[in-house]
C-alpha cells in the first residue's frame, strides 16, 4: 500500500503516517495484547515481529520515498515523457529541453515544481545539489539522473523554470 501512495501521490508521507500506520500499529498492538492475555506466547511473538517488520520497511520506504517515486514515474511513463520533451522546438536560448513533471503545493504557498530535462550533452550528471547550473535559468534544490541524458530536476518552494524570485533576491 505505501509504495501504491508512493507512486500515485505527492503527498504520501503525510497520508500514510496519519492513516495507514495508525491503523496497522492498532491492530497489531490489539492482537498483542490478546494473544498475552490468553498467554500464547508464539502469537504474541508472531505481533510483536509483524508489527517490527511493518515499521521498519515502512521508515525505509518513507526514508527513501523521493527516489522511489522517481523511478517509479520514470520506470511508467518515460516512453511518453520522452516523446513530449523530444517534439519541443530546441530552445534558442541556449536552455535544456524540459517540461513540467509534478507540481504540488497548497492555495499558492510553498509550491513546489520538478521538471523533466534532457541534456544532450549530460552536464547536469556533474552538477551538486543544490547548485546551478547552464541551461537552467533558476538555482535547483536537487538534480537526479534518471538515465543518460535524463534528469529530473527539483527547484525551491515557489520557484519555477522562469520564475526565481527568491533565488535573485537572494543573490542582490
Amino acid at each position: 500500500m505505501l509504495l501504491a501512495l508512493v507512486v500515485y501521490s505527492p503527498y504520501s508521507g503525510i497520508l500514510y503516517i496519519l492513516l495507514v500506520v495508525p491503523i496497522i500499529c492498532l491492530t497489531c498492538l490489539a492482537l498483542l495484547v490478546a494473544a498475552a492475555i490468553r498467554k500464547r506466547p508464539r502469537r504474541c511473538l508472531s505481533a510483536f515481529l509483524t508489527l517490527a517488520a511493518f515499521l521498519g520497511v515502512s521508515w525505509g520506504i518513507l526514508r527513501n520515498q523521493g527516489t522511489f517515486r522517481a523511478y517509479s514515474f520514470w520506470l511508467v511513463w518515460s516512453r511518453s515523457f520522452k516523446a513530449e520533451v523530444l517534439a519541443q522546438p530546441a530552445p534558442a536560448s541556449g536552455e535544456l529541453r524540459h517540461m513540467v513533471w509534478e507540481q504540488t503545493g497548497f492555495a499558492g504557498v510553498a509550491n513546489e515544481t520538478v521538471y523533466f530535462v534532457f541534456d544532450p550533452t549530460d552536464s547536469l550528471s556533474a552538477a551538486r545539489s543544490p547548485g546551478k547550473s547552464n541551461g537552467i535559468p533558476c538555482p535547483f534544490r536537487l538534480v537526479r539522473r534518471l538515465e543518460s541524458h535524463w534528469y529530473s530536476v527539483w527547484f525551491y518552494a515557489d520557484e519555477s523554470w522562469n520564475e526565481c524570485p527568491w533565488s535573485r533576491a537572494a543573490e542582490r
